[in-house]
């Protein structure tokens, strides 16, 4: 396990499935290059009794054919091959009864979402074989991987079935966070900033099949060039890859982030219908709950309003850089981003997705501010303008349960940040918006996170609290 980066949590937890004395029905999942099946590899040092893979877009009678003969493969047998997948997992119990019953029998599933194509009955012959054998079987520990993150929690994780109530423990496989970000960074030899880093995290999103294509001999913006810029890129094509590998209408899946890409600050469902003109009916729910679950966007609420007036926000940094800088623009230019440091498209899009960081790292945030262990909510605001009033937003709300509210403006500089007389007054109105606007009676906190900090000048003292990049990598 020597090889594996942070998962320090992860770990635990497969360590305890191991000392379990039951049967353990394990789910991983996680969006598509996050490390999944190199995390269950790792961990087991490839000694699994039973490893089976799920081949993309492929039909029942392959999927069939390529089990057999690892089946085959492992007992030295010449066994036909199955009929369906009901035979096939009677092969498989065959197989796993031979083995001692005193030590732990390890299977593992990769894209198992892959295996559950349409009228296999799959599914069905899973429940059956866990049902009747697996969940007694007290020595089996049985993986589940998917990058299907929507197939894996309503499928498995949340059946009404024949397994409900059976997963022992899920994990989702989340990004790497800033600080691991530059762990995995150093373990290759590339000795950045911590600037560069999150410059690096506001394009690949700490997902560590992106960083592993990095050239340790290459600039930052060299490397950038390199990976999605000069023809026949390594990432040149990831996106079509990325969504039609996931979602069996990925188009319409499509249509939804590209308009999300365009509103930095998210969009109600309303919105969302408006814009893209999709039906307002349980197919959009089951896409957006999609695309959540597959992390590509987040859900959030807006400070004193309602469930109903939750926004979606495109989360993903890579799909956020795709419609920003790679589409409808890959081949023009080899060194484009070499070529556009200072270009303004560059700043308006680093201030936005830095916004983005920060709301990836609340934790480090709060810990920063010495709040750790306070209650809190996580939130945004904003208020249009109008005849009577002028329109203000909140990039970051942290409502906290002892009646202090952190009000977060978020600014992504190459130097220290300098508040001047007009910005002053922008802040000083935005203080006073959310006071009216809300109506709360909690004591407001203007905090501001930055790259380097605020410089100190005659406006400086207004600001309650500083976070700086520093402490994003706590």
């Amino acid at each position: 396990m020597n090889n594996i980066i942070g998962r320090a949590d992860e770990i635990y937890r497969l360590e305890r499935c191991m000392e379990e004395n039951e049967a353990q029905l394990v789910i991983v999942y996680g969006r598509r290059r996050v490390g999944k099946t190199f995390l269950i590899n790792e961990f087991f040092q490839g000694r699994f009794d039973f490893k089976f893979t799920g081949s993309f877009d492929q039909p029942m009678e392959l999927q069939l054919r390529n089990f057999t003969t690892e089946i085959n493969r492992q007992t030295g047998k010449k066994l036909d091959i199955a009929k369906d997948w009901t035979e096939a997992f009677d092969y498989l119990r065959d197989y796993l009864d031979l083995l001692d019953d005193h030590e732990k029998t390890v299977v593992f599933f990769d894209e198992m979402p892959w295996m559950d194509t349409p009228k296999s009955g799959f599914l069905s012959a899973f429940e059956w074989f866990w049902n009747a054998w697996g969940c007694a079987k007290k020595n089996l520990v049985f993986i589940i991987c998917g990058s299907s993150s929507s197939w894996m929690v309503d499928k498995i994780d949340h059946n009404k079935g024949g397994l409900f109530n059976r997963v022992s423990c899920r994990i989702y496989l989340d990004a790497f966070r800033l600080k691991e970000m530059e762990m995995y960074l150093e373990s290759r030899e590339i000795h950045w900033s911590r600037y560069d880093i999150i410059q690096c995290y506001m394009i690949l999103g700490g997902i560590p099949y992106y960083l592993k294509q990095l050239d340790n001999k290459l600039s930052f913006n060299e490397n950038i060039d390199n990976l999605f810029f000069r023809k026949r890129a390594e990432l040149w094509d990831e996106f079509d890859h990325l969504y039609h590998t996931l979602f069996a209408n990925s188009e319409q899946h499509i249509k939804i982030v590209e308009t999300l890409s365009a509103k930095r600050g998210g969009l109600t469902r309303k919105e969302i219908v408006e814009k893209t003109k999709l039906p307002n009916n349980g197919v959009l729910t089951k896409m957006l709950d999609n695309l959540e679950k597959s992390g590509f966007i987040r859900i959030y609420d807006s400070f004193g309003k309602t469930k109903r007036d939750k926004y979606y926000q495109l989360s993903d940094y890579y799909t956020t850089f795709y419609f920003r800088f790679i589409k409808g623009n890959y081949g023009k230019d080899e060194h484009y981003w070499s070529n556009t440091i200072d270009n303004p498209a560059r700043r308006a899009w680093a201030g936005f997705t830095f916004e983005q960081v920060c709301m990836s790292h609340v934790e480090q945030i709060k810990k920063a501010l010495g709040i750790s262990g306070v209650l809190t909510e996580i939130s945004t605001w904003k208020r249009n303008g109008d005849s009577d009033h002028r329109g203000a937003q909140i990039d970051l709300i942290i409502d906290r349960r002892d009646m202090v509210v952190n009000l977060c403006e978020i600014k992504f500089s190459t130097n220290e940040y300098v508040i001047d007389k007009d910005y002053d007054m922008v802040l000083r109105n935005k203080l006073e918006a959310f006071r009216n606007g809300t109506g709360t009676n909690k004591t407001l906190q203007l905090t501001m996170i930055t790259t380097y900090g605020v410089a100190r000048n005659q406006y400086s003292s207004f600001v309650g609290k500083q976070v700086v990049m520093e402490d994003l990598f706590a």
